[in-house]
């Protein structure tokens, strides 16, 4: 594995990484990659019709944040996700989790607008 040091500016070269270069980018093995997906919720990489996991520059950014939260701080799981839990919500980025693909977002949006439109039409005299 080579030794990259890679800044926020960088990451914004493309729109998304594929695991190993994730691997390389960060040096968390792929494995811990996947393990930590299914430990934080905030961290939820898009998957391509193939199943390939498709890490935006934010997720790499969060994955180079718990890296330092355990490896560095030296915290536990539930350490790294209280803290991270905060930082987000001090910082006003939590994201709604519809349940839903990014794709679909605009979908969803689109019908919600719909029925909010036919239900003001419904009680407009």
């Amino acid at each position: 594995m080579s030794t990259l040091t890679t800044t926020a500016a960088d990451l914004t070269e493309k729109l998304y990484y594929r695991i190993g270069e994730v691997e390389e980018i960060t040096e968390v093995p792929a494995y811990v990659l996947r393990y930590w997906e299914s430990e934080f919720k905030l961290l939820r990489p898009k998957k391509n019709p193939a199943g390939q996991r498709l890490y935006r520059p934010r997720d790499v950014e969060l994955v180079q944040r718990i890296k330092t939260l355990l490896y560095d701080e030296r915290l536990t799981l539930e350490g790294a996700k209280k803290r991270l839990l905060a930082e987000s919500r001090r910082n006003g980025t939590q994201q709604l989790d519809l349940g839903l693909r990014e794709t679909t977002y605009a979908d969803a949006l689109k019908r919600i607008r719909e029925r909010l439109t036919a239900l003001r039409a419904r009680l407009t005299p």
